[in-house]
C-alpha cells in the first residue's frame, strides 16, 4: 500500500505484506499518489483539503462505453492483522454486460475513522486498478464524493489520483440534509448542508432507501444522477456497485 509514486524511498518502507498476503498479477500501470497513506489523522484532513482543490464538478468526459465499481471488503489474516479486499468490476455502457474483474487483498494501515474513509480503502482499490487490463470510462465509488465534511471523500480522492469521472454513491449520509425522495424510482431530492448543494437523495427502487449521490470529479451532479439510474437495474444500489459490493463481502456469486 503506498508505494504507487510519490514519493517512492518513503513509501516503499510502508504497507509491506503480511504473511498472509497473496501476490496477484502484475500492474499494468501505476498511479502517482502524492503523499503518505499512513499519517496521522490531522495530517489526513490537511491532505484532504489540499487535494479538494483538484475536484472538477463539471462534466469532463467523452463517450461512454464503460462503467465500474468498485467496494472493499475486509478479514482477518492468519497473523492477526486485517486485509482489505478491493474488488474492482468492469461492465459495459449503456447494456451492463461483464467485461472485467479484478481482486486485490493488501494489508490495512489505519482504522476506521469517519470523514477518513480513503486512508483506509483507496490504497487496496488503487492496486486493483493498475491491474484491470483497460481503464473504465466511468466509476462508481461506494461511498462519498463531495458529500464530506471537507468536500472530499474516497470518490473524490480516487477519482483525482486515478484521473477518471468518478461518482460518489453512498448507503447514508454523511454530512448534510435532504427530504426523503418519492417512492417513484428516479425521484430525487436535493443534499445541503448550511445551504450549499451537496449531491441528491435518489431512489433507485420502490421500497428500498434511497441513495446518496454525489460528485467524485469530473462529472457534474445532474450527470451523476442520469448515470447512476442508468446504471441501476432491480437492486437498490447501481448495477456495477452492486456486484463489487457482493464480491468484496463474499455474499454470494457475481459470476460463474
Amino acid at each position: 500500500m503506498g508505494g504507487q509514486g510519490g514519493e517512492p524511498s518513503r513509501l516503499a518502507t510502508l504497507g509491506r505484506p503480511s504473511a498472509a498476503w497473496v501476490p496477484m498479477d502484475e500492474p499494468h500501470r501505476s498511479f502517482p499518489v502524492p503523499h503518505l497513506w499512513r499519517v496521522s489523522p490531522a495530517e489526513a484532513r490537511a491532505i484532504q483539503l489540499q487535494l479538494r482543490e483538484r475536484v472538477l464538478t463539471e462534466d469532463r468526459f467523452g463517450p461512454l462505453r464503460s462503467v465500474a465499481g468498485v467496494d472493499l471488503g475486509f478479514f482477518q489474516a492468519p497473523d492477526g492483522g486485517t486485509l482489505g479486499r478491493a474488488v474492482v468490476v468492469v461492465l459495459t455502457f449503456p447494456d451492463l454486460e461483464p467485461l472485467e474483474e479484478v481482486e486485490v487483498h493488501r494489508p490495512v494501515e489505519m482504522p476506521y475513522i469517519p470523514g477518513l474513509l480513503s486512508f483506509r480503502e483507496a490504497p487496496a482499490a488503487l492496486a486493483a486498478f493498475e491491474r484491470l487490463e483497460r481503464l473504465p470510462d466511468l466509476v462508481l465509488v461506494d461511498g462519498q464524493g463531495i458529500a464530506h465534511p471537507r468536500r472530499f471523500g474516497i470518490a473524490c480522492h480516487l477519482g483525482v489520483l486515478l484521473d477518471l469521472p468518478t461518482i460518489g454513491v453512498a448507503k447514508s449520509i454523511l454530512v448534510g440534509k435532504a427530504d426523503p425522495p418519492g417512492e417513484e424510482p428516479g425521484a430525487c431530492s436535493y443534499l445541503r448542508a448550511d445551504g450549499e448543494l451537496l449531491g441528491a437523495a435518489l431512489r433507485t427502487r420502490r421500497g428500498t432507501a434511497p441513495v446518496y449521490v454525489s460528485i467524485g470529479h469530473r462529472v457534474s451532479l445532474p450527470s451523476a444522477i442520469r448515470l447512476v439510474i442508468a446504471c441501476t437495474r432491480t437492486h437498490r444500489l447501481p448495477e456495477p456497485t452492486y456486484l463489487a459490493d457482493r464480491r468484496a463481502s463474499r455474499r454470494g456469486r457475481v459470476k460463474d
